[in-house]
């Protein structure tokens, strides 16, 4: 084996989970020094729980071998954190699982730091540019179940608006005390480099009226946020006009507190209407769709719909809105698709993926799918018993052409537990 060139095992490496990777590291001194090249470990991960304690020097050296630029800690022991500084100290994604004053105190010996996660503090702790040693670098700041000293609007921009550079920011119960389109243009106007904004909105007092005439010029016009991500949302979280001063959004998701829709209003309708650019749209819940289904934007291109009750007409009205849909997730869960499966390549000819359960649907519908002659991947949301059987006869149709999977793509550490069932 070592008269193969390690370029030719690096390639062969490639093709392998990191799973496997691991088993192949364990059989032999050669390949270990291999499979431990950074070229192997680009995007990876490492998760640190210090369970039993600190890691050994071989353990950090095999690390730094990899070139491991991003860590998820489950530990809040300062000195847990203290080891991680001096043996990985080019870390530039740091994610804290469990956050504490102490902890946050850290981050200082972190110098090239520019994504951070925070979440599930213990404590209330006081977040500012002087945690980091480098606070213009970071681009992407990561919030969930964080608190502040204090809860009011003021104190949270006062806050973010020291980092500058943010191109995207998460905000997840945190607690925050003000009306929930305020929040957003604060932000905005505090961080013109934002792209991507998402938003807990349960705890968030939300007045019902519209939008203040004030935010519609200046600086909230020149915004670069392009997305938008709305967290245990109701429908009176916004007023219904607040998409007009957002019409450059490409992407919208929202995720409804409640189940079952009870009410009588749907500021959704208005909020698509308002959103001409619109490419990808993420519905969770909610309201039915036959009640927005006509104002979602024709450019649409990309469609998550996670709500109960799909019907057939509801399908049929989607495929006619959005001719051009590239990208499908639908999951009517607890309901089912059935036999409607069958029905989607006729519906969405032009499909090149798609993201779908399985249970309750009848297998000669379900290889109906193999008409779709663009689709180039195919997730199955639900592993049934024999499932691998279907796969088979599925892929045979196709030419072996379809990659299909049972279960989920790589997820970025970044994504938060709010919304990463969806993602």
């Amino acid at each position: 084996m070592a008269q193969l060139p390690s370029e030719v095992w690096n390639h062969i490496f490639g093709y392998l989970s990191v799973a496997d990777k691991f088993h192949v590291r364990a059989s032999c001194k050669y390949f270990k020094k291999l499979v431990d090249h950074a070229s192997l470990w680009k995007d990876w991960t490492v998760v640190l729980g210090f369970k039993k304690g600190s890691y050994n020097s071989q353990f950090w050296a095999s690390l730094r071998r990899r070139k491991v630029s991003s860590v998820v800690v489950r530990s809040n022991k300062a000195k847990d954190w203290r080891q991680l500084a001096l043996c990985l100290p080019a870390l530039t994604t740091v994610v804290m699982d469990q956050s504490s004053q102490e902890t946050l105190s850290c981050l200082k010996d972190f110098a090239n730091v520019k994504r951070l996660v925070i979440r599930n503090s213990c404590t209330a702790v006081l977040l500012d540019a002087s945690t980091l040693s480098q606070p213009q670098q970071l681009t992407h700041l990561n919030m969930c179940g964080v608190t502040f000293p204090s809860t009011s609007l003021g104190s949270f921009i006062a806050v973010i608006s020291q980092f500058t550079n943010l191109t995207s920011l998460v905000c997840h119960q945190m607690g925050i005390f003000g009306e929930a389109l305020a929040i957003i243009h604060s932000v905005r106007n505090c961080l013109p480099k934002l792209k991507h904004l998402s938003l807990s909105v349960v705890h968030i007092f939300c007045a019902f009226h519209k939008s203040n005439p004030d935010l519609r010029g200046g600086q909230a016009g020149a915004s670069a946020l392009s997305s938008l991500e709305l967290i245990d949302c109701t429908d009176h979280a916004l007023p219904d006009d607040a998409m007009r001063l957002m019409s450059g959004l490409n992407t919208l998701a929202v995720f409804y507190k409640q189940e079952r829709w009870s009410s009588p209003v749907c500021h959704l309708k208005k909020w698509l209407h308002d959103l001409p650019q619109l490419s990808t749209l993420v519905i969770v819940q909610g309201p039915p769709v036959k009640t927005y289904v006509t104002s979602i934007p024709a450019t649409v291109t990309s469609l998550t719909l996670c709500v109960a009750g799909l019907s057939s007409e509801d399908m049929a009205a989607i495929a006619v809105q959005v001719p051009n849909l590239l990208h499908l997730h639908i999951d009517p869960w607890p309901s089912h698709l059935g036999a409607h499966t069958a029905e989607i390549p006729k519906l969405f000819r032009k499909l090149k993926s798609l993201k779908l359960r399985h249970k309750h649907v009848p297998e000669n519908d379900f290889l109906h799918l193999h008409q779709l002659q663009d689709l180039e991947y195919l997730e199955i949301l639900d592993n049934q018993p024999h499932i691998s059987e279907l796969i088979g006869k599925l892929q045979a149709l196709t030419k072996y052409r379809l990659q299909v999977t049972t279960s989920r793509r790589h997820r970025d550490v970044m994504s938060c537990p709010c919304v990463y069932q969806v993602y």
